[in-house]
C-alpha cells in the first residue's frame, strides 16, 4: 500500500476513534433521546468544523481529498484535540500547523533565561504575526492573566481586538487599536499567501467590529518604539517605554520589552513581579 494511502488510513482512523470518545455535552451540544451511535455524529462534527457533512465523511472514509489547514484547525478545535493530539493530526495530513506556539524554533533556552534576568521589565518574544512565544511573569500580568489564555490565543492582535482585561488595561485603547491594525497590515505585505497569516485575519474580521473598522482604513506604520501607558490591574498606572530588540532579520522574531520610564513605574513593575511571584508560589503549593 503506497504512504498516501497509508497516511489517508490513520487520519480517518484517528479522526473517527476521537469523534467517538466525545460527548454532545463536551463540545455544547445536547444528548437527545435518538442516539445509537457512541459520541458525537459526523453531522454534528461537521457543524462544529463549519465544513460539508459529506465531505467530512469521505475524510473518515480515507477517501484522496485535500484538506486545507483552516479545516484541519477547525477540526481540532471541534474535537477538542490537546497539544499532542493536534500535532498529531497535521502529521497524518502532512500539513503544517499554523497555530501560534506550534512551531517556535527561535525561542531558546539562553532567550527564556534573559527573559527572566529582566524582571521586573516586563518583556516577551513575539514574531511578526505578533504570536507571544515567550514571556517573563512581569509580562504576564502586565495587560491580563497570560497564563490563562489559551497558548492558540496568545496573539497581541487578538487580545487586542477581544479580551475585555487587555482592553481595560490599554489607556489610550481607540488609538492603539488603530495602530495595531496598521502596523499588522504593514507585517503582512510579506505574507499575504501563508495559511496562518490568512486565518488570523479572518479571525479578527469574523470577531471584532471595531478590526473590521480600523482594517478598512488601510493605513500602513512601520513597527516603532513608543511610550505607553496601561492602567494595571494589580499596581495601577504605569508609564513604559516599549523597545523592540530583533532576534533576527528585522521584520522576524523580536524581543519587547517596556522599562519604566520613572521612578514610580519602576517601583509599579517591582510590585507586580512580586505578584506574580506570589502566585507563582500558591500554584507549587497546590
Amino acid at each position: 500500500m503506497p504512504a498516501s494511502d497509508i497516511r489517508r488510513s490513520e487520519l480517518a482512523a484517528f479522526l473517527r476513534h476521537r469523534r467517538e470518545h466525545l460527548t454532545p455535552e463536551q463540545v455544547g451540544l445536547p444528548h437527545g433521546r435518538r442516539r445509537r451511535t457512541p459520541g458525537l455524529r459526523r453531522e454534528e462534527v461537521a457543524q462544529l468544523s463549519a465544513v460539508g457533512v459529506t465531505w467530512y465523511t469521505w475524510l473518515e472514509q480515507a477517501r484522496d481529498i485535500q484538506v486545507s489547514v483552516q479545516v484541519l484547525d477547525a477540526l481540532a478545535r471541534a474535537l477538542l484535540l490537546d497539544v499532542s493530539e493536534r500535532a498529531h493530526l497535521f502529521n497524518l495530513a502532512g500539513a503544517i500547523d499554523p497555530a501560534p506556539g506550534a512551531h517556535c524554533p527561535s525561542v531558546t533556552e539562553a532567550q527564556r533565561a534573559l527573559l527572566e534576568q529582566l524582571e521586573p521589565i516586563p518583556a516577551c518574544i513575539q514574531n511578526s504575526r505578533y504570536d507571544i512565544l515567550a514571556h517573563n511573569r512581569t509580562y504576564g500580568l502586565l495587560l491580563c492573566d497570560l497564563d490563562a489564555i489559551a497558548p492558540a490565543d496568545r496573539n497581541c492582535m487578538v487580545l487586542c481586538y477581544t479580551n475585555p482585561d487587555w482592553q481595560a488595561s490599554i489607556v489610550l485603547l481607540e488609538e492603539t487599536m488603530r495602530l495595531m491594525a496598521a502596523k499588522f497590515r504593514a507585517a503582512m505585505a510579506g505574507h499575504l499567501g501563508e495559511p496562518a497569516w490568512k486565518m488570523l485575519l479572518k479571525r479578527l474580521s469574523a470577531e471584532s467590529a471595531a478590526f473590521r473598522e480600523a482594517w478598512e482604513r488601510h493605513e500602513v506604520v512601520s513597527a516603532r518604539s513608543k511610550r505607553k501607558q496601561f492602567r494595571n490591574a494589580h499596581v495601577g498606572l504605569l508609564t513604559l517605554d516599549h523597545t523592540d530588540l530583533w532576534l533576527g532579520p528585522h521584520d522576524g522574531p523580536r524581543m519587547v520589552t517596556y522599562a519604566p520610564a520613572d521612578a514610580g513605574s519602576r517601583a509599579g513593575l517591582e510590585r507586580l513581579l512580586s505578584v506574580a511571584l506570589e502566585r507563582e508560589r500558591e500554584r507549587v503549593a497546590v
